[in-house]
Parts: C-alpha cells; structure tokens; sequence
C-alpha cells in the first residue's frame, strides 16, 4: 500500500479519535464564536487552474486557444509540427463535424511522406509535439494516463507512436522516457487511451505524437494526467495538500470576477452547467485575467474537491449584473456596470434553483441525474449559496438580487444565502452602504466584504469591535490581503485575524485572496502560494492562514492574556493581539498572542478556569526580520514546532516580530 494512504488512514484514525471525545462544557467568561472562519478562494487567475489545480499536463489539448483569449494565441498555441526522418506533412486547424459543438476545433494531420534520410536510423513519422506548461515534470516510476479522440479521414488505418520524450537539441532525436503505441481506425471519433511510465526524473519533458503511415488524422482532446493525484479526482496532489494543511472549512469558487465576465461583458460569464458533462463537451471561455479555461476544473471537479477535504462548497453565481469593470470601467464615476433585461432574469433564477437540485437532488430528477451520470449518486449536500460578485451596488443590481434571494430562499429556505458588500468594503463607501441596507432588509444570513490594503489598515483597523451584536447577517470577509508578501505583511494580517476571532459572534467566514499564483503567469500579487510544475512555496501568509486553521474553536476568551506595553509612547499598541479559543468538540485550547513590534514583549496568561490541561503543549511560533518574505530560491519563514510544559499560570517572552500559538489538549 501506498505509504501516504498509510499516513493518511492513520491521520484520519486519529482526527476521528479526537472527534469522538466526549464534548466538553465551556467555562463561564467565554462568548460563542464560529468555528468556521478560515476557508479558502479559489479563482482562476495566475493560471491556477490549468497549469495549476488541475493536473494536466498538455496545454490546450482540445485546441481551442483564440486570439480572443490573447493576442497571437490560435489552435495551434503551445504545439509544433515534428517530422523526424525524411517525413512530411502539414497542419490544419479545423471545425467541419467537430468531435462536439461546444468544442469545435480539432487538428488535422496530412502525412504526406514517412520515411528517412539515407544515412538516417532514427526516429520517423509525421506529427505534433506539445511543450505543456513551461514543459512537462515527470517523475521515474510514475504512471501517466494518455488519451485523445481521434479518427482516421485518408489511407490506412494508423499506428500513432505517443511518446514522453525529453528533448535533446535541434537535429537529434529526444530521449524516450516513455512510450506506446495506439491505432486509429475508421472514419468516426473515438477515443484511444493508454497508461505510459515514465523511466526516469525530467523536468523539460514534451508529449509527441506521431503517425507511422500517410494519409490524412483528425485529433482533439489530447491529454496526459499522473495517476497521482489527491484523492485520485485529477487534483495536482502536492498543491491540493499545501491547501489541506490550512484546514479549510469551505471553498469559494469560480470567483470573483470570473463569475461575471469580469471586464468583457455577459459573454464570458461563467455558467456551472457547460462544466458539469464529460471534458469533451464542456464549453470553454476566455478567462477574464488574460488567458484561456479549458473548463477541465468544473464545478463536478470543485464539488468533489471540497469532499475529498473535508470542507464546505461555497458556489458563487452571477445574479444577471456584469463586472463594475465592464468595457474598461474600472475607474467611471458612472460604472459601466451591463444588466439583464428583467423579463429575462427567470433564466438565472433557474442557474441556482437548478444548481441545488445538481448538488442536493435525487438520482431521479433531472440535474441529480446528471451529477450521478458522472460518478456520484450520493448528493453533495450543499448548504451554501453566493449570489453576486462585487457588482456596484446599484438600483438595477438591487432589482435583481432580490428577484434571484426571493425565489431561491422561497424554494430552498434551508440554504444559506451569502450577498455581496461591493467593491471596497468600507464605510461610507455607497456600494458598501446599499448592500448592508439591503442585507438588513431581506435578513439575509451572510454578506461578503472585501477589500485588499496596505499592512498599516490590518494593523490599524478594528472595525468589527463596533458592528452591532443585534442585526442577522453575519460577516463573511471573502477578499483581503495586505499588499505585500513580508513577514511584516503576514504579522499584519495576524493581528486583523486575532481582531476577527475576538469578534466571531459578528463574522463567520475568512478566506485570503489571491490563493495560487504560477511562476511566470502571474497576473496579481501578494498571493498565498507560488509554484511552478515541480515546486511549491508558501508565503508568510500562508503560514498565518495555516495557524489559524489549525486552531479553530467554537468559544472566545479575551481575558486570559494581558501583554505588556500596549499603549506606551513608542505607539505600538495596536501592533499587539492575543485572543484564546476553545473547541469543546475537540477539547483542545488555543492560546494567540502576536507582537509586530521591534521590541521584546512580556504577556502573562492565566488558564485557570480550564480544567484538565494536558501538562505538555505545542508551541507553534512564526518569527524573523520584518523584511524578510519567500520565495523560489529561498524561503527563510516558516513556523518552528516544539513540545513545550505549560502551566495554568504563565509568562511569556514575546520576541520581536512573532506571532506565537499554544495548542493545548484537555481531559
């Protein structure tokens, strides 16, 4: 058996142990808080979806790359015509009786000759090549699962050599690192797959194809995937685990503006069921950051994704109002925000209804049917739902957010609703203001806030301390991160965190933006974790995000710490947070206390109203130089561990630029 579902069985033994504690009482002096507060965002941009999340490894191997996705891209980026030997042949780009509607283009070979130079024994054939994402990383030993469509149009019927080869410079032939051999016969598609093992480590590995015998092949849908991956569901395994040690409580997805067509208007909006269906039949889009969806992580991949880690989908849909950016109306007075005709709005009340029914429904109705077609019969169970992505808060978007939130809650009153705050979730902000009337007025459960500034608003900032206890909607702050990827950034963020634990009787939800980011295709920065095809870096935040997570509590103590200096003349006191969390389902306590000063800091912590603490603890502790952050060539922040005796009463040295975390068991 594989040693990382040994691991995992074991791990899972052992959460399901914890789990099964009998729950403990709360002491007195503590107030209820959510114990969901930290999730995760996931938006297609900086390529995190193919090249990304998604494991795949041929780029555009559907062909359907266009100039509208970016300038100079066709259906022929990211591959190459090959004619090793003395063969010849030519390319086409075609649409006539495509493999499917929504995926009209496929690639035409015409091999004319196959053959050899005189003094020529290598390899030969007339076919294409495919470079991948900044190439390909294959691992020695590893099984890789090839497919494509492909039919034969001329001449005989086809052995196609499909080789992992690694290149070795112009005139040579490559070497192989893996191969097969497949035939194509008759005139209709089919689908032809194989598994190739890799025979050694390579980082700049290519995908070739190629026809043995002349005549005329139509191909589309190529692809190439590790069987390695999370959970077996097409997952990158190492990116996926990176997000699991957060311990996400749910999943926002597909956005952002990706929801809505970002700044290209209704066209490109992202409607869930083009990407429910076989790969083949998916429609895919522009991305609004500047490339192109293969749609390969749909919302089935996301669903599934969300249950292999144990956390809540969170769906964001459009609500029939495009991006505040539309036609480059970003910074408008008047916003170039497009609308919906309103006899037309039954058609996006029908995306949710009908998205519940997909998720939720019996194997016997129509969209339940659909989701069991592809694999899974059991429901997803699903309890939350977005409408609206930073829209301007507009009479027009009101409109037609209430016809959508009426409707759906009508029909559904057991999902939860999330709204929108706009862009720029700040008071006195007009689209902040519109949004919280319209929450109140519809006591709409949860409202999402976003806002992305620079480290002094998280340091300064506490707002949450003075929103009203009384009202019914909850806080669900979907977007923030400070604008820089320093420790001090990160510290920053921690403090805003303590502040919004201290106030989870008010907020119910986190979750960072921007999550993934490739190595050169990055289109926004910070970002919580960079890559590339064979590493992984977290940033200092991701290690903030990754504390928190992991000591999640349902009660809050704000008595229990008291740190020295807090507001002295050297004006750091806001630079100082602490806050302690109790799980009484886990019977585990969390003790926080960060100091983004240059100074040493003393903070005495009292637990004596806990009853029976385990003597020994561990100590988490987050620290360095201020400046120092990430990255590919060097990554100088990460959390030391250690096991540490504690007492009910403490003092606690606080090193200068620290965020520090007791996690302490109790009987």
């Amino acid at each position: 058996m594989n040693k990382r579902y040994v691991f995992g069985a074991m791990l899972l033994a052992s959460v399901v142990g914890v789990s099964a504690q009998k729950k403990m009482s709360a002491p007195a002096g503590g107030k209820q808080i959510s114990d969901q507060l930290i999730g995760i965002f996931f938006e297609d941009i900086n390529n995190s979806a193919d090249g990304g999340l998604n494991a795949q490894l041929v780029q555009n191997g559907s062909f359907e790359y266009s100039p509208s996705d970016r300038d100079g891209w066709g259906p022929g980026t990211a591959w190459r015509t090959i004619r090793p030997g003395h063969s010849l042949g030519f390319l086409e780009a075609k649409q006539q009786e495509p493999l499917h509607p929504n995926n009209p283009n496929y690639m035409r070979l015409n091999i004319e000759r196959v053959g050899h130079y005189y003094d020529y024994t290598g390899w030969t054939g007339f076919g294409v090549q495919n470079d991948g994402f900044d190439a390909m990383t294959v691992k020695a030993g590893e099984k890789y699962d090839f497919s494509f469509f492909a039919r034969n149009i001329k001449g005989a019927d086809k052995d196609v050599r499909i080789v992992i080869a690694e290149p070795t410079g112009w005139g040579k032939d490559p070497n192989v690192l893996g191969e097969t051999t497949i035939k194509v016969s008759g005139g209709a598609w089919k689908q032809y797959s194989a598994t190739i093992t890799a025979g050694k480590d390579c980082k700049t590995a290519v995908l070739q194809i190629l026809a043995l015998q002349t005549g005329v092949m139509d191909i589309d849908q190529v692809s190439l995937i590790p069987q390695d991956t999370y959970h077996g569901h097409g997952i990158r395994r190492d990116l996926a685990e990176t997000l699991e040690a957060i311990h996400p409580r749910f999943m926002r997805f597909p956005g952002g503006c990706v929801v809505h067509g970002g700044g290209d208007g209704f066209w490109n909006t992202y409607r869930w069921k083009l990407t429910v269906g076989p790969k083949h039949q998916r429609k895919q889009l522009k991305n609004t950051w500047g490339y192109h969806q293969s749609m390969e992580i749909g919302y089935h991949e996301y669903f599934q994704f969300c249950e292999d880690m144990g956390m809540e989908p969170l769906p964001i849909l459009p609500c029939g109002v495009s991006c505040q950016g539309t036609n480059g109306g970003w910074g408008m007075k008047d916003q170039a925000q497009d609308t919906i005709a309103m006899a037309e709005m039954d058609e996006w009340v029908d995306e949710a209804l009908d998205l519940i029914e997909w998720a939720n429904g019996d194997v016997n109705t129509k969209w339940g049917k659909v989701r069991a077609e592809a694999g899974h019969p059991a429901p997803f169970n699903l309890k939350y739902l977005g409408i609206g992505n930073e829209e301007r808060i507009s009479p027009e978007f009101e409109k037609r957010f209430k016809y959508i939130y009426e409707r759906v809650t009508k029909a559904h009153p057991e999902i939860i609703i999330v709204g929108t705050a706009g862009p720029g979730s700040h008071k006195g902000n007009p689209d902040y203001d519109n949004g919280w009337r319209i929450a109140e007025e519809l006591n709409m459960p949860i409202l999402d806030e976003h806002y992305y500034e620079p480290r002094e608003y998280f340091q300064k900032s506490r707002q949450y301390d003075s929103y009203p206890r009384d009202r019914k909607t909850k806080v669900y702050l979907g977007e923030y991160a400070a604008k820089d990827k320093k420790l001090i950034d990160a510290l920053s963020e921690a403090l805003y965190l303590l502040h919004v634990e201290r106030n989870g009787d008010v907020v119910s939800m986190t979750s960072y933006a921007p999550l993934l980011a490739r190595k050169n295709g990055t289109q926004w920065n910070p970002d919580l974790i960079y890559y590339d095809n064979d590493r992984v870096y977290p940033t200092c935040s991701y290690y903030v995000q990754k504390m928190f997570g992991e000591s999640a509590g349902n009660y809050y103590y704000g008595d229990c710490v008291k740190i020295d200096n807090p507001d002295k003349s050297e004006g750091d006191g806001m630079l100082q947070e602490q806050s302690v969390v109790l799980n009484t389902k886990t019977r585990e306590l969390f003790v926080k206390v960060c100091n983004a000063t240059a100074n040493t800091k003393t903070a005495k912590i009292n637990l004596s109203r806990f009853k029976g603490m385990k003597p020994v603890a561990t100590q988490v502790t987050l620290s360095g130089q201020p400046e120092d952050e990430n990255n590919f060539d060097a990554q100088p922040i990460a959390p030391v561990t250690k096991q540490v005796k504690i007492k009910k009463n403490m003092t606690l040295e606080l090193a200068p630029y620290s965020f520090t975390m007791f996690k302490i068991q109790c009987k």
